[in-house]
């Protein structure tokens, strides 16, 4: 079926449209399944014109996975030959992206497909290699015309992996990115937003609600609507910092620009327990950052660790991490859990040097100091750490304004009180920042 005629049917009114679909051959209706572009909605089809990005914001259920497919799918259709698939980890892209790019096609057209890389054949000679978020340096060397991103905003490394592609979009006339994403405000996102080469759409999980079941839409309105977590997630806004947070946006961008790293004189892994029982618990994520600070007395987040996991689970994760970054100790909250945290630690390694810590204030009190480092330019966050960044930006002067526990955001605290602030009282530390 051609495209005239099914945007033509697309543009009748339910009853002709009913009637012409009904007149159809078997081969025709068959032919019609496949033609995503009278399916679609608008604002899943790529717009018209000169552009190099098209960033598709939109919520979570609005379609964008289908749509990035089915974009992909065209691409091959009409001379593309070799394209790049990211996804932000290699779990989402075998069973997201290749998942839903195989679902697209009829049997005539669909690609096949080869794991350990990924590598996606078509039957006219295209070929798409998958990476993900997590390992940026895979991107050097090869060459595309074609490239969809899926949830960039999420990657652990999103902006030296949306660098390194940029390197690669040199093959065939007109290379062109699709990055399809639930909208956070990183920078990378608002430099892609700023680009004169990009087009934009914006899209609402209520948009898809034709094709998603009454009551789950139902429940989204009722926990989610006017909070922020639904202005983000359901309606796809790049939100503004809050009014009266002690971390802005711009703070955290500062943050997250490329520093070298030095020798480090210290590390630690800092938990913010939670009581919570296992994966399945209601209970709050428990808290798990490490930081360091270097010999430059600058202070640099190295991870964020933070899990839902059994105390055997998330046992493991710190002193894996511990491990890993060769810390000097373990910090833990002992107000929350008490000795708890320690036998947990030191039943999973009894080497592991522990050191518990007291929450005299509150956490507001505790955060400030923590800011006022920030605000100086004294801290670094290697990579994008997205989940702990939006809980540092919910903190305002009178409380977090997040849902539930800022964990993350103590976690870290916990960590930068160790290595640079060396616990005194506020009015101690404050004068000791002002001098500096």
């Amino acid at each position: 079926m051609s495209f005239s005629l099914a945007s033509s049917l697309a543009s009748l009114a339910p009853d002709q449209r009913q009637a012409i679909l009904a007149s159809l051959t078997e081969e025709q209706a068959a032919e019609l399944l496949w033609d995503w572009r009278f399916w679609a909605r608008p604002n899943q089809i790529a717009p018209d014109g000169e552009w190099q990005t098209w960033l598709a914001l939109a919520g979570r259920g609005f379609g964008k996975t289908e749509a990035g497919a089915q974009w992909v799918r065209e691409r091959v259709k009409n001379g593309a030959r070799s394209i790049a698939l990211l996804a932000e980890t290699q779990k989402d892209l075998e069973e997201v992206m290749v998942a839903r790019l195989i679902a697209v096609h009829p049997p005539d057209e669909a690609p096949t497909v080869r794991y350990k890389p990924v590598r996606v054949i078509w039957p006219n000679g295209a070929v798409a290699l998958g990476y993900n978020g997590t390992e940026p340096n895979q991107l050097r060397g090869p060459e595309f015309d074609t490239a969809w991103v899926d949830e960039l905003a999420k990657y652990r490394y999103a902006r030296e992996s949306w660098d390194m592609l940029q390197f690669t979009m040199r093959a065939g006339l007109d290379p062109r990115v699709f990055v399809t994403t639930t909208p956070r405000p990183i920078p990378v996102i608002r430099e892609i937003l700023a680009d004169r080469s990009t087009v934009v759409t914006r899209g609402s999980t209520f948009d898809n609600a034709d094709n998603l079941p009454a009551q789950f839409l139902e429940r989204l309105k009722t926990r989610y609507e006017g909070t922020r977590l639904g202005r983000q997630e359901l309606q796809a806004e790049v939100l503004d910092d809050v009014p009266g947070a002690l971390w802005t946006r711009d703070m955290i961008d500062q943050a997250l620009k490329p520093r070298a790293l030095p020798d480090m004189a210290r590390v630690v892994v800092a938990i913010d327990p939670s009581g919570t029982k296992g994966a399945s618990d209601d209970g709050d994520t428990i808290g798990i950052v490490v930081a360091a600070k270097g010999i430059d007395g600058h202070a640099y987040v190295l991870a964020d660790r933070s899990c839902k996991l059994s105390p055997a689970g998330w046992g493991r994760v710190a002193v894996n991490a511990y491990r890993e970054f060769e810390a000097n100790r373990i910090v833990g909250e002992a107000n929350f859990g008490g000795a708890m945290v320690e036998h947990v630690i030191k039943t999973t390694d009894s080497t592991a040097a522990y050191q518990e810590v007291k929450a005299s204030r509150g956490k507001v009190v505790r955060a400030e100091p923590v800011a006022a480092l920030y605000e100086q330019g004294r801290v670094t966050h290697v990579h994008s750490m997205p989940d702990l960044e939006d809980q540092l930006c919910q903190m305002a002067g009178d409380g977090y304004l997040g849902e539930g526990s800022p964990d993350r955001l103590d976690a870290m605290v916990w960590a930068l009180t160790d290595l640079m602030l060396d616990n005194r009282s506020v009015t101690d530390l404050y004068a000791k920042l002002a001098g500096e």
